[in-house]
């Protein structure tokens, strides 16, 4: 019969590997006492994929519902990720006793957070709320002063943070507050880079949110399903479970979905339409050519028996390919630094908010490397370089205040008058 290794026993490695509480998941050492690191050989595996599909099944159905109700709703889906997202990498290096003699330390990551916040979304929403409030000449005068000192109400919050965190350092506490301001300050580079370019995705066009992350979110079944029925070779061994089967299985099935889905999704105005205010109200615009289908014939050779004669493919499923190539080949090594970075802290997830996945950084891992992606191909090959009149006039209602506004308009009349008579 084995010792009590408890309380100032000698814990084992096993003992000595935190655990998430709820979590579904192993340490490596009982991982190889139950059959190994891959799936096919993994005993509770059938347990695992249950509660894994039953939670897929709620996350699905909820974003539905949210990518259902528009862009704004979407926007509040990606600030609650981005808090569940900080609050488990803020508790990642917090340490009980410390914490006990500093008292409301805590409070002053979160002051850099919506200090963060309020400084990425200013940037990126300041145009769409001026356009929101045009007609409303209170409104777009009190909208124009916020934005003009937007920046410098950021700075002045961030240096409050700053002399707050100073006057808060205690003799003895220096080595750890110095290691939380700067663990909180990478978390706001991580958090905040993939997710304002998310955001701008979003109102760009909710299509180029929804089907970037809708490849990963396949682009991880398949590999699941891969590797749980047919992995056999190890990947990497940054995360053991992952196979060479589920790695290839899942890249056909992702480039495949991808030009699939474009095809569906570039159908609808709701979701490749952008969307130049904050309202919620439905969306027509003219999709561009990207959007319009071009109709090809089926070879003469073709089997009689063969259903289509004819077939229509829109061109941005050409660019959705691309997506897909990127989601299966690059986008995984994202969870793969993930992977090495719980194996470095020694914990299986980051949380256990969600059953059977674990937290929600878990889950956006590879969300954040594509989000990226997506925003610089999409500026990169999508949107077009030379200046157009909606740019124009959007730099003039953003930069403008409304006296010089009118001033300009006088000022265009003029010369185009001018104009006119010249050439007569």
């Amino acid at each position: 019969m084995q010792k009590d290794t408890g309380s100032g026993g000698t814990s084992t490695p096993t003992a000595r590997l935190r655990r998430r509480r709820g979590s579904n998941e192993f340490p490596p050492e009982v991982d190889r006492a139950n059959g190994g690191h891959l799936l096919v050989n993994d005993n509770t595996k059938y347990k695992s994929m249950l509660i894994r599909t039953y939670s897929t099944v709620w996350m699905i159905g909820g974003f539905a519902l949210i990518i259902y109700m528009g862009h704004l709703y979407i926007w509040a889906m990606v600030v609650v990720i981005q808090i569940f997202m900080a609050k488990e990498l803020f508790n990642l290096l917090k340490k009980a006793h410390e914490d006990r003699h500093l008292p409301g330390f805590w409070l002053l990551n979160w002051h850099f957070f919506f200090t963060a916040m309020l400084f990425v979304y200013g940037r990126i929403l300041s145009q769409r709320l001026v356009n929101a409030v045009t007609m409303d000449k209170f409104l777009y005068k009190l909208v124009g002063r916020l934005n003009k000192y937007h920046m410098v109400t950021c700075y002045f919050l961030y240096i409050t943070g700053f002399m707050w965190f100073i006057l808060a350092l205690k003799k003895k506490m220096y080595k750890y507050q110095f290691g939380q301001y700067a663990w909180t300050h990478m978390i706001l580079i991580v958090v905040f880079t993939q997710s304002s370019f998310t955001v701008a995705n979003i109102f760009e066009g909710i299509f180029w949110f929804l089907l970037p992350a809708s490849l990963i979110v396949i682009n991880d079944i398949a590999a699941y399903i891969f590797g749980f029925f047919f992995g056999k070779t190890p990947l990497i061994k940054l995360s053991p479970k992952k196979t060479w089967e589920g790695f290839i299985g899942a890249s056909f099935t992702t480039m495949i979905s991808a030009f699939l889905m474009a095809n569906i999704l570039g159908r609808f105005q709701w979701l490749t339409c952008p969307r130049k205010d904050l309202s919620t109200g439905w969306l027509e615009c003219d999709p561009g050519l990207l959007f319009k289908p071009e109709y090809f014939t089926v070879p003469d050779w073709f089997p009689v028996w063969f259903p289509w004669r004819e077939f229509s493919i829109l061109p941005v499923q050409w660019h959705a390919l691309c997506l897909g190539l990127f989601a299966s080949i690059i986008a995984p090594f994202g969870g793969f630094f993930a992977s090495g970075f719980k194996r470095a802290f020694k914990i299986k997830d980051f949380g256990d908010s969600i059953p059977g996945h674990g937290g929600i950084t878990d889950r956006m891992d590879c969300q954040m490397v594509m989000a990226v992606f997506a925003y610089i191909y999409h500026q990169s090959f999508i949107v077009p370089q030379s200046l157009s009149i909606e740019m124009i006039m959007d730099q003039i209602l953003v930069n403008l205040p409304f006296e010089e506004q009118q001033a300009l308009y006088m000022k265009l009349g003029q010369l185009i008058m001018e104009r006119q008579f010249g050439e007569s």
